[in-house]
């Protein structure tokens, strides 16, 4: 632990949600399965493809899979989004032959860096924090392709930990998650504030956690939380953090 943090009251770690908090699709979902499907001699709407995937990707169990042995959890997140994926392509019409070289090369797409972006605040904000003694983790239910995403992205030089729901075994907003964050930074939950963009998931799971949290609402997002509560940027998180010290 830096001095700063063990004589820092308050606040001494920030556990940051992934994507639509700090990374977001270099291009639309929809646009992307279209595009793939193309190569498989399928033409689906992009915008049928966004509808499915935005129907279908909530109805879908929680990304974890506690009762897994550790040695099958690349098949357990591939049978995941396989499963997710034929629900969005049938919902958009169908029609693709070769379904599981189709998925493949999905797949692979995604777990790219380039498939993704930062957020335009991202990268110098958490300079800041990280400069400001504060542990960073980044606290996400998404699958083990993350960590090669961040390392791509940049943001690995910046993190302590990075803690996806499919290896911690729990997906927010169960507490698991969380605490599994908080053994790997060494604080308590007192000592810890989540920001995320998801209401249940991320603001009410992690204060039901014992967490602090903010609620990250970026324009266009429909309000859902009093303002005391939530930031319009993560360039405003340095401030609110100064304002608990």
């Amino acid at each position: 632990m830096s001095a700063t943090r063990a004589t820092r009251r308050g606040v001494q770690a920030v556990l940051l949600d992934a994507a639509g908090t700090l990374i977001t699709t270099a291009r639309p979902v929809g646009e992307s399965y279209a595009a793939c499907a193309q190569r498989f001699g399928a033409a689906l709407e992009p915008a049928a493809l966004m509808a499915g995937f935005r129907t279908q990707f909530p109805a879908m169990p929680p990304m974890a899979f506690p009762l897994s042995p550790h040695d099958s959890l690349l098949e357990q997140e591939r049978d995941w989004w396989r499963t997710l994926v034929r629900r969005v392509v049938a919902q958009a019409g169908g029609g693709i032959d070769d379904f599981e070289g189709f998925f493949d090369a999905l797949f692979h797409y995604f777990a790219q860096a380039q498939a993704w972006r930062l957020y335009p605040e991202v990268a110098e904000v958490l300079r800041t924090l990280r400069g400001e003694g504060y542990a960073l983790a980044v606290v996400s239910n998404f699958d083990s392709r993350l960590l090669g995403i961040l390392e791509g992205l940049g943001l690995a030089p910046f993190l302590d930990a990075v803690v996806y729901s499919t290896a911690a075994g729990a997906a927010k907003p169960d507490e698991r998650i969380f605490a599994s964050a908080l053994v790997r930074l060494h604080v308590t939950a007192a000592q810890a504030l989540h920001v995320g963009d998801g209401l249940a998931a991320d603001f009410h799971g992690a204060r039901a956690a014992g967490l602090q949290a903010l609620l990250l609402q970026r324009p266009g997002a429909e309000e859902a939380a009093a303002a005391a509560h939530c930031i319009r940027s993560l360039a405003q998180l340095p401030d609110r953090l100064a304002a608990r010290r």
